[in-house]
């Protein structure tokens, strides 16, 4: 139940800072910028205070560590798959033409429009 209180500020402050960014509209961009980040800051040292809090940064953590260990192309293999990627949609584009146009002149001699 504590929780849920807990998760229940957080959405309150996110809440309340939102709310002063649209209360501050006659202030400078600036103080607007602050009260968001207040408020946005204090929801989540409230969602860290709770075990769903605590269970997403771990997420977030192993995620991190996770992508660090993705191979990532090099520039030339990028541009390499971006080319046959290219050009198999243009392939396949005229592939579709040319059998669009066949059932254009199918129907239209069945039709007997030619």
């Amino acid at each position: 139940m504590v929780d849920k209180l807990k998760l229940t500020a957080a959405m309150m402050l996110l809440a309340a800072g939102v709310v002063g960014y649209y209360i501050l509209a006659n202030e400078p961009e600036l103080w607007r910028i602050v009260a968001l980040l207040a408020g946005l800051a204090l929801a989540t040292a409230a969602v860290m205070q709770t075990p769903v809090g605590r269970s997403a940064w771990l997420f977030m953590k192993e995620a991190r560590v996770e992508l660090s260990k993705v191979v990532w192309p090099t520039r030339k293999e990028t541009v390499q798959t971006t080319l046959v990627v290219i050009a198999l949609v243009l392939l396949v584009a005229l592939f579709l033409w040319i059998v669009d146009l066949g059932l254009i002149k199918g129907v239209s001699m069945l039709t007997g429009r030619s």
